[in-house]
C-alpha cells in the first residue's frame, strides 16, 4: 500500500491542472478505499468552497453529470457540518450511517443532496488537507464504501490511516496545481491591462467549456478515459490563454471604443500568430496544444477564418494565406474557437449587450458546418446544461 501511496503521489505532481489534480486525487482515495463517492472543499476566504464531486452510481459514464462540477457553494468553518468540524479540529472524522449521527454531537448532516438526485449516504470518511500539519488546504470526503469484510460496509480504520497519508501528498499536489493557475491568471490579467475584453472570468468559462465538449466529443469517440483525463488537463490552460498573443498589438487598436478599419482589423489578426509565437521552443505537450490554440482558434470549419496558411516576410510582417480548412484545422484550435464565440455572444461587454440564450444557441445551430465542426456543435447541444452551471460558476 505504501508503494503504490508513493507511485500516486509521483503522477500527481506531473498534473498542471487543478481541477485534473482534484479528480486524481479523489478518484485514487476512493480507490484504495472502494469507495461509491465523494467531495472535495477547498479552503477559500476563510470558508470551505466546495469544489470537486465523483459519484458512481450517479454520475459514472454521464457527461451530463459534469454541471454538479461546477456547483458554486461555500460553507463555514465552524463545527455544525462534518466537513467544517473536521476543518476547525483537524481530527478526522469516520461515520458509520449520516442518519444516525447522535444528536448530541456538535455537527449533523446535510441530506439536501440525497433528496435531490434520490441518494442515500451512509458511511463517510472525512479529512483534512494540510500543509506541514498546520496550513489547512482542504477538506477530503469519501463516501459509501462498497465492499468490506462485515455487513455494514463501514469504513474501517485502515481505511483512515491510509487516506490521512495520503492527504498530506494531495495537499501539496493541489498547492502546486493552484500555483500555476494563478500564474496563468496573472498572464491574463497582464493582457486584461491592454484589452479589458480580456477578463480571468471569460478565460475560466472558455477553459472549462472547451474541456467539456472535448470530453462529450472524446467519448463519443471512444477515446480511453485516461487519455480523455491527460488531454483535459493541458486543454483547459491551453483554452485560458486563447488571446495571450494580445499583449503584442497596439493600445490604440485593443481599446479603440469604434470598429476597427481594415488595416486596424489586419493587425488585429496577428495576435494569433504571436501568441504562437510565444510557444515555438515546445518542450511539452502544453505547449503543443497552447501554440495550436493560439495559432487555430479564429480559424473556421469553411477556410474563412484566420491566419490561415501564413508566411513569415520579417519579425514585423506576416502574409496571411488561404484559411485553414475542416480538418486541417487542429482540434483544440477548433474547441477553443467554438467555446470563444460562444461566451463572447452570451456576455455582457462594455461595446455590447449580451445576446439572449436562444438566439446564441440559434446562431451556433446555424453555423454548424461552416464557422464550427458539426461533430464539436453535436458535442455542444448535448451539454447546455453544464454550460449553464459554469456561467454561474463564473460570473463577472
Amino acid at each position: 500500500m505504501l508503494r503504490e501511496l508513493l507511485e500516486v503521489t509521483d503522477r500527481l505532481n506531473h498534473i498542471k491542472d487543478l481541477d485534473a489534480v482534484l479528480d486524481r486525487i479523489l478518484l485514487e482515495a476512493r480507490r484504495f478505499t472502494g469507495a461509491d463517492a465523494g467531495s472535495i472543499y477547498l479552503v477559500e476566504n476563510d470558508r470551505l468552497r466546495f469544489s470537486y464531486v465523483q459519484n458512481d452510481s450517479l454520475f459514472k459514464g454521464k457527461t451530463s453529470a459534469s454541471r454538479h462540477l461546477y456547483t458554486d457553494n461555500t460553507i463555514p468553518i465552524d463545527e455544525k457540518s462534518i466537513a467544517g468540524y473536521v476543518a476547525l479540529t483537524g481530527e478526522p472524522l469516520m461515520i458509520a450511517d449520516a442518519y444516525k449521527i447522535n444528536p448530541a454531537l456538535p455537527y449533523s448532516f446535510n441530506p439536501s443532496f440525497d433528496r435531490q438526485n434520490n441518494y442515500r449516504t451512509r458511511s463517510i470518511l472525512t479529512v483534512a488537507m494540510n500543509i506541514n500539519h498546520s496550513n489547512l488546504v482542504g477538506i477530503l470526503q469519501i463516501i459509501n464504501k462498497k465492499s468490506g469484510r462485515s455487513d455494514d460496509f463501514t469504513f474501517t480504520e485502515d481505511d483512515r490511516l491510509c487516506v490521512v497519508h495520503f492527504a498530506n501528498s494531495a495537499a501539496a499536489a493541489i498547492e502546486r496545481a493552484k500555483l500555476t493557475r494563478e500564474i496563468i491568471l496573472r498572464m491574463i490579467r497582464m493582457a486584461e491591462l491592454r484589452d479589458p475584453k480580456e477578463t480571468g472570468t471569460h478565460v475560466n468559462r472558455v477553459g472549462a467549456y472547451s474541456i467539456e465538449i472535448y470530453q462529450k466529443w472524446a467519448l463519443e469517440k471512444g477515446v480511453p478515459e485516461t487519455e480523455i483525463k491527460k488531454y483535459k488537463d493541458n486543454l483547459r490552460i491551453a483554452a485560458m490563454l486563447h488571446d495571450v498573443g494580445k499583449v503584442a498589438i497596439s493600445d490604440l487598436i485593443l481599446k479603440k471604443p469604434a470598429k476597427l478599419d481594415e488595416a486596424e482589423f489586419k493587425a488585429m489578426q496577428l495576435h494569433t500568430v504571436m501568441g504562437y509565437r510565444l510557444f515555438q521552443n515546445r518542450t511539452s505537450d502544453l505547449d503543443q496544444i497552447s501554440a495550436e490554440v493560439c495559432l487555430n482558434h479564429h480559424e473556421k470549419w469553411d477556410g474563412t477564418g484566420y491566419p490561415g496558411k501564413f508566411h513569415v516576410i520579417s519579425n514585423e510582417t506576416i502574409s496571411m494565406g488561404e484559411g485553414k480548412k475542416e480538418l486541417d484545422i487542429p482540434l483544440p484550435g477548433r474547441i477553443v474557437a467554438l467555446s470563444d464565440v460562444y461566451d463572447a455572444l452570451i456576455s455582457k461587454r462594455v461595446y455590447k449587450d449580451s445576446w439572449d440564450e436562444g438566439e446564441v444557441l440559434k446562431y451556433i445551430k446555424n453555423q454548424s458546418g461552416k464557422q464550427f465542426d458539426p461533430e464539436l456543435v453535436e458535442s455542444f447541444f448535448s451539454i447546455t446544461d453544464t454550460f449553464n452551471a459554469i456561467r454561474l460558476k463564473y460570473k463577472e
